[in-house]
């Protein structure tokens, strides 16, 4: 009974991880990031996977995160600024971050 309950869980675990990557991309697109980032390139700002490597062990990264997208910032990747994205939802923006940081 505790391995199928096991089974079970990772089950769900991995459902939920494959949909988080397919909304993740599909927000990015939706939301507009795409203009100034891709997955693996620089285009304007970094790419989401060094974005990811720089904050990978960082418990805090999330909430820094979501704060960077929803009010803009500049500094971290250079000169030119991140502008804010108040009119992404908050749900939109948790997801994208989460999305984020699980690249490799």
């Amino acid at each position: 009974m505790k391995i199928a309950a096991v089974i079970l869980v990772a089950g769900v675990l991995a459902t939920g991880a494959a949909r988080a990557a397919d909304s993740g991309e599909e927000l990015m697109k939706k939301d507009g990031c795409t203009a100034c980032h891709s997955i693996d390139k620089k285009v304007v700002g970094p790419s989401y996977k060094e974005v990811a490597a720089k904050y990978r062990g960082d418990a805090s990264a999330p909430a820094k995160l979501f704060e960077k997208v929803k009010k803009g910032g500049s500094g971290v990747w250079g000169p030119v600024p991140m502008p804010p994205n108040s009119s992404v939802s908050d749900a939109d923006i948790k997801t994208l971050v989460a999305y984020i940081l699980a690249l490799k």
